[in-house]
């Protein structure tokens, strides 16, 4: 679905590349995530997907297609795209913001009201009770419920995700990103997200890839990062969920103890 052939890019007279020869195969249906540190190239990286950032050298293929002769609009429009911070249209009804895109590629209204209805209850939100608020009426996991909903509104078979639970209180975090989880495998999508939490890349992703200094440090399924990494960065990365783990059942022993 989507590749990257020795990509590397270079932000102005910088030395050091921001992406640095990366190849990586993204299958069809796949969930992959990124993590690493901040400036480590993951959301260089994503944004290479949509043409929001071009390379410097190599190609970054998109179905077989080197996005470099692809209209970046149009693609766009065929990708869908949650972020952090949902970016709905504070005057817009929930309805006319999810209905966006679709309207762009020239949808009928009819198919758009239907599509509509059909994705807030896909999120979770019936239509009757949602379809004419506004975004300020709702809460935050409700608003990135939105944010899902606009994001896969036109039928895309790629959703990029830049931190997109990250605003989120923790249960709110844990519902939705399960949530998504399963539509992501019911609609048969491909999705690429950056998350710093190692633990949310554990429980979502097939395949995690490890990002460092523009390059990636390690590549595999969370069991195989986390039984098996491939040097010692990449296994103090993925050691984190285990240390964190046995810290709580330490606390919550402590606490049964007393």
């Amino acid at each position: 679905m989507i590749a990257f052939d020795a990509v590397t890019k270079r932000y102005g007279d910088n030395v050091r590349p921001a992406l640095d020869n990366i190849s990586l195969d993204i299958q069809s249906g796949e969930f992959i995530v990124m993590v690493g540190q901040s400036g480590s190239g993951k959301s260089t990286l994503l944004g290479m997907i949509n043409r929001l950032i071009d390379p410097s050298e190599g190609v970054v293929w998109f179905e077989g297609e080197d996005v470099q002769h692809l209209d970046p609009v149009l693609l766009r429009r065929h990708i869908g795209y949650v972020f952090q911070h949902v970016g709905l249209f504070p005057h817009m009804t929930l309805a006319e913001n999810i209905g966006i895109t679709p309207r762009l590629l020239g949808w009928d209204e009819a198919r758009i009201a239907a599509r509509t209805e059909e994705l807030l209850t896909l999120v979770q939100l019936p239509p009757e009770q949602y379809r004419d608020r506004i975004p300020s009426e709702l809460s935050g996991g409700q608003r990135q419920r939105i944010g899902v909903a606009r994001a896969i509104a036109a039928k895309p078979r790629v959703v990029l995700m830049d931190e997109p639970f990250g605003a989120l209180d923790l249960r709110t975090r844990d519902a939705l990103s399960r949530d998504y989880r399963k539509l992501h495998e019911a609609l048969q999508l491909t999705t690429v997200m950056i998350t710093h939490d190692v633990i949310e890349a554990v429980l979502l992703a097939d395949r995690i890839a490890v990002l460092q200094d523009g390059r990636i440090a390690g590549l595999g399924t969370p069991h195989d990062l986390v039984t098996n990494p491939p040097n010692d960065d990449v296994r103090a990365l993925m050691d984190m969920p285990r240390q964190q783990a046995e810290r709580l059942n330490a606390l919550m022993r402590e606490s049964a103890a007393s």
